[in-house]
């Protein structure tokens, strides 16, 4: 038993954060650890009771066996027990083990604890249900550090080419970092709810435990806000005419990066006060957890309905006879765009936010192994896929290319240079499309 727990637990371990109820290992040890102490006591006060007794009884002594407290008993009674605490928190259920006192001493327990308890660590579909788990934890990981390299590069060449600073991109930049942010905050939060020393410093590190909690939840928050952000411009490119785009930027910051903090805030005083059990992992007190799920939620809504709007004006635009060929095909493409973006901006959350325990293994399987790679195909559709970026890209190609070879014919050297200039400036920049064409981007 002692072996199986610990297993079992690291295998939930990337589920923790959407399982409502998961222990901890460390908690689960630390509950074994208490009743342990708490036999050893009570044996040892038995002992002592039983030398002060000129005769003492023959028959079984009291009993720690790793996992259940067996008290001390005459031959030919047969004990019962409950089920420990530890496992009881595993199960969520109840149960009995017996023991027989015979001459020769206590006789195997039975039914076994783990069945008795209803932990059958030998049943086929938990080890099936391992397997889902284990190969769930390695997707996960496996997306969150492909996107966490892919937005580090998208990031770094929206930061380089100054052509491509305008308020869009900015806005982009932002919904990177937070990205970034909710990848290594999963990193951080597993090393330190599941480290390999979790066993040891159960109860040294409960601050600094929490502390990456919160951390982790900001992040949560901050990506979907930012999600959020990015439906609101684009809803407003496609409905406000004129407007201050510098003054817009800010408010925007202040809803992607300041809101998150007032609520996650909010979340840790509750938790302080009301529910500080354990490493804040847990949230086993639903009104409590609603104060951080139900913003992400509201934020999703949201999305949706700026979603459907667009779809509605860009379909309107499309009916009407004085859209042209081309700007009826850029209509198309945009609306092609935003019906992209509506399941990768989290609506599926809503789906599984109110569905029953059995859809359990289908809602991890979106919200860890699917989610993980959210940041991927952010990257690839607002960075990679974007006309303006492979442009600057493109033209910065040439110009080291040509820098790499210095021994070229300085005419045709001069005439490919020209070339490439006009070609380059026969497109507007992109601070130009931001008030022009740009306005109705969607990347």
């Amino acid at each position: 038993m002692r072996r199986c727990l610990p297993l079992l637990l690291l295998l939930l371990a990337g589920a923790v954060h959407t399982v409502r109820g998961l222990p901890r290992l460390c908690d689960v040890l630390r509950m074994l650890w208490e009743e342990q102490d708490q036999c050893l006591q009570e044996l040892s006060r038995g002992s002592t009771e039983d030398r002060g007794m000129e005769q003492p009884s023959p028959g079984c002594e009291g009993l720690w066996d790793n996992v259940s407290c067996w008290p001390s008993s005459v031959p030919g009674q047969m004990v019962e027990v409950e089920c420990p605490r530890f496992l009881q928190l595993l199960t969520g259920r109840n149960g009995t083990m017996f023991r027989n006192c015979t001459q020769g001493g206590w006789s195997e327990t039975f039914p076994r604890p783990d069945l008795a308890c209803g932990l059958n660590v030998n049943d086929l579909s938990n080890e099936k249900r391992h397997a889902y788990l284990l190969k769930l934890k390695v997707m996960y990981t496996v997306g969150y550090s492909s996107s966490l390299v892919m937005l580090l590069v998208a990031l770094s060449i929206l930061c380089a080419f100054r052509r491509l600073h305008c308020t869009r991109n900015y806005i982009h930049m932002h919904l990177f970092v937070s990205f970034i942010l909710r990848a290594l905050s999963n990193f951080i939060k597993d090393a330190v709810l599941f480290s390999s020393d979790d066993a040891t410093p159960c109860g040294e590190h409960r601050v600094g435990c929490k502390l990456a909690m919160v951390f982790f939840q900001y992040c949560i928050v901050a990506n979907y806000a930012w999600l959020l952000v990015e439906g609101l411009y684009l809803h407003t490119l496609l409905v406000i005419s004129f407007y201050s785009e510098r003054k817009c930027l800010q408010g925007f910051v202040a809803l992607g990066w300041g809101s998150p903090a007032i609520f996650v805030t909010s979340w840790a005083l509750t938790r302080h006060f009301l529910e500080d059990a354990g490493c804040w992992d847990i949230n086993a007190n639903a009104s409590v957890w609603w104060v951080i799920r139900g913003p992400v939620i509201l934020s999703i809504l949201v999305n949706f309905i700026l979603f459907i709007n667009i779809l509605r004006i860009l379909m309107k635009k499309l009916r009407t006879q004085e859209t042209r060929g081309n700007e009826a095909n850029h209509y198309k493409r945009l609306a092609k765009s935003t019906l992209l973006l509506i399941p990768l901006f989290g609506i599926h959350y809503i789906v599984f936010a109110f569905s029953p325990e059995d859809a359990l293994e289908i809602q991890l399987f979106f919200e860890l192994a699917l989610g993980s790679f959210q940041g991927l195909v952010v990257a690839i559709v607002y960075c990679f896929l974007n006309g303006e970026v492979q442009l600057e890209v493109r033209r910065k190609w040439r110009q080291w290319h040509l820098r790499g070879f210095p021994l070229c014919p300085t005419a045709l050297s001069s005439s490919f240079s020209n070339g490439t200039s006009g070609l380059t400036h026969s497109k507007s920049s992109p601070s130009e499309q931001d008030h022009g064409t740009g306005r109705t981007s969607v990347i």
